[in-house]
């Protein structure tokens, strides 16, 4: 049997109301610690993930400073009311009420993983005051969706509305665990017996289910414009870094429909910019190699300004 992973830090869980809706956070340390030099350190999850996910770096950090994470809208502890889609700019909305929550007059350094990373860039170029510094995390965005494309995503949408959304479920917390390694072989065993009970949770029949709604998993019918996410990351202010994992296959599965050369255009309209590498981690590499990715989180959040 798995010895599940021990955390360093201790999270304590926060719920709060926030544009109708519960969200649930976790916070390691003490709010009041935070100041405009040494601010608050907010993270937020990938889809289908959850904001305990980022234990394992929380305990690489230094624990002089609060880090909160939260879950989003419709994943893990926050309570959603049933809906048909998850809009991309509810995502912007809630962090931006989470902020004026937490840290309403001082900037955050703020980190997003995946889709996490996408909303954090998004929110950073419409609320530059907002954010001190900012590590984007395999943040790719999406392939360019063409205007002709529209009228099929819409109808496509409107068929999968016919039937209830589905996700599966599992017969026990070590049957979630091997489910996660089978997703990322680097996530060791006990890091992933640890995670699967906060990624899932018994029902009433003792049958393990994912934290997240199935909605999740319908084609968003609103089409990604890449023109519109580069107009909000070219108007980021805050020095920002860019960290991927060596062996990522986030942009090969994209093939001709999302070059990479293209991808390091958008990026190249950030202002300023640094970008790093993490040896043996692919697209989780805040679960392959959260020492690494810790050092170099903290070294850019704690670098005098320039």
């Amino acid at each position: 049997m798995t010895i599940a992973y021990q955390p360093v830090r201790a999270a304590t869980s926060l719920h709060l109301d926030l544009r109708g809706i519960r969200v649930h956070a976790l916070l390691w340390g003490d709010l009041q610690r935070a100041t405009r030099e040494r601010p608050l350190r907010v993270l937020m999850h990938g889809w289908m993930d959850v904001a305990a996910s980022f234990q394992f770096v929380v305990d690489a950090l230094d624990a002089d400073r609060p880090v909160l994470a939260a879950d989003w809208r419709g994943f893990g502890g926050s309570v959603t009311p049933p809906v048909d889609a998850y809009w991309f700019p509810d995502y912007v909305g809630d962090l931006d009420a989470l902020l004026d929550a937490l840290s309403p007059e001082v900037p955050v350094d703020l980190a997003g993983h995946s889709m996490g990373g996408n909303v954090v860039m998004a929110y950073a170029g419409v609320r530059p005051q907002r954010v001190r510094r900012l590590v984007n995390l395999e943040g790719f965005g999406l392939p360019d969706t063409p205007a002709d494309a529209a009228p099929e995503r819409l109808a496509r949408w409107l068929d999968e509305l016919k039937a209830p959304a589905q996700l599966r479920d599992y017969d026990s917390a070590a049957a979630v665990a091997e489910r996660l390694r089978q997703t990322n072989p680097r996530l060791a065993p006990e890091r992933a017996a640890w995670l699967a009970t906060h990624w899932a949770a018994p029902d009433a029949h003792g049958r393990w289910r994912l934290l997240a709604d199935a909605a999740h998993k319908r084609i968003n019918p609103v089409p990604y414009r890449a023109a519109e996410a580069v107009a909000m990351w070219r108007r980021i202010e805050a020095p920002v870094l860019w960290v991927e994992g060596r062996d990522t296959r986030i942009p090969a599965g994209w093939a001709d429909r999302y070059p990479r050369s293209e991808f390091d255009a958008r990026l190249g309209v950030v202002p300023t910019l640094e970008r790093a590498v993490i040896e043996d981690a692919g697209h989780m590499l805040h679960h392959d190699q959260p020492q690494a990715l810790g050092a170099l989180m903290e070294a850019f959040w704690d670098r005098a300004a320039p």
